[in-house]
């Protein structure tokens, strides 16, 4: 798939399908798509005065073209209402578009960058979002299929077209940034969508070795006799009911002259398939339980994104990739396990066994001396009850670092909600009569699983850090255009998001996504006169 920056007029563009957009409410077009309708005879107005198109969010028209036209369809997309106008409507609307184009066999699809004029967002933010928006609607896990699905196209270029002279390095350079996000989310989704006999913990060892080939990463990935070696006895519990070895995987990103900065440590949970061990899960849906390691894959795509943007910052992933297995060798409810840093855990629940492979790993963290530290599990059902699919949970030991993630989350369309972690009365709840602490609650019904699991890893962390509970965000039922059916590739954007924040940046450099003073008078929305502002 090819991914090009052109500048130029859209309607004079030649690919299969050009794109133009349109805000809710607007009655006469103008910018871009203005002058694709002054080009087709007022057409796009008739539509909307028809009431054939309203520009709601996503709303898409594909037109046939006359045989004189650069371009043999014309994809409407819309924006929804101006006032309520951001990045993730950028990307819900490019991924709309680029569906809708691609139903009817569409292949090269041309855009303009929507939101880079009147919408006045940054030129690189809005070429970043359209970009993603529109590889990600791409996005299709069909490598056990005998037959690929033919009902829609493939896309094998993206081009995004501007007129102006004085935005298209800054349009290049977002859409760059595009891509090797959509690359890193893609990586991700592919490692948690395979089936558990193919996404071992050895499988995800030779993607992370071929993550640091690609961009000149350190790599090392500990087996089962390193990791008991090492004195990792939580992860090792963990492995002890299967033959398929575990590894603990550390994957650094080392800038030159940044070898001895403190690191930023990215930890997942990878669980590549969880039974639930003796404590055994009902067999309904067991099946989904391959992408309990949706934490460790999306460290594992955030690497990749990293590497493609060669990102000026000091970056170590962690990865304990294990199977949770029944078996005679296997760890039994009332187990005492000893962690990395000593401490000694009742494991009362063989299936709360994530943050017991995450526990060794924030411990070794400690080792990195480390800037900050996020760990990404999907750790409980419970925060399913609490946010569902609407956000993940937050729970920080920092401030700054919450505030941080917040907002990085709020950029990249991967909202986050921040739950409490005061010592009293949760710090109580993980204590264990006959060890330091305990996996679970032995209370019937357990109260706040989430903060439960969530204070168990504060046990093991001595630097800033924030627990991400993934557990409603890692799959889903594709709710969102840029979303297809099972994993999401969630966390990768915030990740990156945060990490580019925390990245030495040029001096007057801006952060992607913040808009400038003044946006540019011209316009390549259909954003009407007067012009309507964006947020």
């Amino acid at each position: 798939m090819q991914l090009q920056v052109h500048r130029g007029a859209i309607q004079d563009f030649a690919a299969d399908a050009i794109v133009v957009n349109l805000f809710q409410g607007v009655t006469h077009p103008g910018g871009a798509t203005g002058a694709v309708d002054a080009a087709l005879g007022g057409r796009i107005r008739r539509l909307i005065a028809a009431g054939d198109f309203a520009g709601r969010l996503g709303e898409s028209l594909v037109l046939d073209l006359d045989d004189g036209a650069a371009a043999p369809r014309l994809v409407l997309v819309g924006l929804g209402p101006a006032e309520a106008f951001d990045l993730e409507r950028v990307r819900r609307a490019s991924a709309s578009a680029v569906r809708a184009a691609l139903a009817r066999g569409a292949s090269h699809v041309a855009s303009i960058v929507h939101g880079a004029g009147i919408g006045g967002l940054d030129p690189t933010a809005a070429a970043e979002a359209t970009a993603l928006g529109g590889l990600l609607a791409d996005y299709r896990f069909e490598v056990h299929k005998s037959k690929p699905d033919a009902r829609s196209a493939r896309l094998t270029r993206l081009s995004l077209v501007s007129h102006s002279v004085e935005q298209l390095p800054a349009i290049q350079a977002g859409a760059a940034a595009g891509e090797a996000l959509a690359a890193g989310i893609g990586l991700t989704r592919d490692l948690a969508n395979q089936p558990a006999n193919t996404a071992t913990p050895s499988y995800l060892a030779e993607a992370a070795a071929a993550i640091a080939a690609r961009h000149g990463m350190q790599v090392e990935a500990w087996d089962r006799a390193r990791i008991v070696a090492e004195g990792m006895g939580a992860l090792a519990s963990v492995a002890a009911g299967g033959p398929e070895e575990p590894r603990f995987i550390i994957l650094r990103h080392v800038p030159a002259g940044m070898a001895d900065s403190a690191p930023r440590v990215l930890a997942g949970k990878a669980v590549t398939f969880d039974s639930g061990g003796i404590s055994l899960k009902p067999g309904l849906k067991m099946g989904l339980m391959k992408m309990d390691m949706g934490g460790g894959a999306a460290v594992l795509g955030a690497m990749e994104t990293i590497g493609r943007l060669a990102l000026p910052l000091h970056v170590v992933a962690l990865v304990a990739a294990t199977e949770n297995m029944p078996s005679g060798s296997a760890t039994k409810p009332g187990d005492v396990v000893r962690a990395l840093d000593g401490t000694t855990i009742e494991v009362l629940n063989t299936d709360a066994e994530g943050r017991l492979v995450l526990a060794d790993a924030l411990s070794y963290a400690q080792r990195l001396a480390p800037a900050a530290v996020v760990d990404l599990a999907t750790l409980t059902g419970a925060i399913l009850v609490a946010l569902g699919n609407g956000a993940a949970g937050l729970f920080p030991n920092d401030d700054a670092l919450a505030e941080a993630l917040l907002a990085a989350g709020d950029a990249a369309g991967e909202r986050l909600w921040r739950l409490p972690m005061w010592d009293e009365p949760y710090a109580d709840m993980i204590k264990s009569e006959v060890a330091d602490i305990k996996n679970t609650a032995d209370s019937v019904p357990a109260l706040a699983g989430s903060i439960f699991g969530a204070k168990f890893l504060e046990r093991f962390t001595r630097y800033p850090w924030a627990h991400l509970d993934i557990a409603g965000m890692a799959w889903g039922e594709g709710r969102l255009p840029y979303q297809a059916k099972g994993a999401t590739g969630y966390g990768v954007g915030l990740l990156v998001t945060w990490l580019r924040g925390q990245a030495v940046r040029p001096s007057g450099a801006q952060p992607a996504g913040v808009r400038p003073d003044a946006p540019d008078a011209s316009s390549d929305e259909g954003s009407g006169t007067p012009a309507p502002r964006g947020l």
